[in-house]
């Protein structure tokens, strides 16, 4: 296995035809702009790259990705706004967009928390290969707030409308078995040969012919890029409004203190 890059704090790997994409920021691996920006730069360079046939998403530590991370007052740990280099604004929904229109097959190894934005970087994944002590969880309600990084359209595709209801609406957190159960987890497997069954996945799409592959994959998936934008416009406007709210701010309060929430409707 011979070092690609880094990209900040994901690390990358190319043996044969399959790249390892490692997130660094353990042990929970929260996210923010750079860290997604970071993905869609590796991930752009392993495009164009014709050794690079299949990618493997994992993350070094206890947990997958715990979501972004939240002060007391509601503020996020990480940065989700940046400036391009022409001086326009860049939201971390630009770079979901951008992620999505990336072109090579990516299996993630879930281990420990995919929680929010969390899990829908998980949800971008072509497919998620998890470890029955692995956790996935929409919060967002539970934070007062809306589901954002384009679950809307990725989450019903994997677990049907309905079960996407339900896990968005009551926040409900599913371990790797039940994720597995209803199609959020195509494998499982035991957490210490988790990386290894995520890698046998990615080589066995690897040894398909590239070109069939690539074309596939824009059958199937190529609408995506668009409804994630339409998707995150959307998602963006309501995550603002409700950030306003003091339910959010019981939410976050409540989340930090380890105890159940008292909303208002306010």
């Amino acid at each position: 296995m011979t070092e690609f890059g880094i990209y900040g704090d994901l690390h990358v790997s190319l043996e044969g035809h399959v790249a390892t994409a490692e997130i660094r920021r353990p042990p929970n691996n929260f996210f923010d702009l750079a860290l997604i920006d970071g993905l869609v730069s590796a991930f752009t360079d392993l495009d164009e790259d014709d050794n690079c046939r299949s990618i493997v998403l994992c993350a070094e530590g206890k947990n997958f990705c715990a979501g972004a991370q939240f002060h007391n007052d509601g503020t996020r740990g990480g940065e989700i706004t940046a400036k391009n280099p022409d001086g326009s604004p860049r939201h971390l929904y630009d770079a979901a967009f951008d992620l999505f229109s990336c072109k090579t097959p990516v299996v993630a190894a879930i281990q420990g928390a995919a929680v929010g934005g969390g899990l829908g970087v998980a949800c971008f994944a072509d497919f998620r290969v998890a470890a029955p002590e692995a956790r996935f969880t929409a919060n967002f309600a539970r934070l007062g707030f809306h589901h954002g990084f384009g679950l809307t359209v990725t989450l019903p595709s994997l677990v049907g409308q309905q079960k996407a209801l339900e896990l968005l609406y009551t926040g409900a957190r599913i371990n790797g078995e039940e994720a597995a159960a209803i199609g959020l987890a195509d494998k499982l497997a035991p957490l210490s040969e988790l990386r290894s069954e995520a890698n046998a996945l990615a080589i066995e799409i690897a040894t398909s012919a590239p070109l069939a592959v690539e074309s596939i994959r824009q059958t199937m998936r190529g609408h995506l890029p668009n409804a994630i934008k339409v998707a995150t416009d959307h998602e963006k406007e309501e995550q603002d409004r409700l950030r306003t709210t003091e339910d959010w701010r019981e939410g976050v309060n409540a989340m930090n203190e380890r105890r159940v929430p008292n909303f208002s409707r306010k």
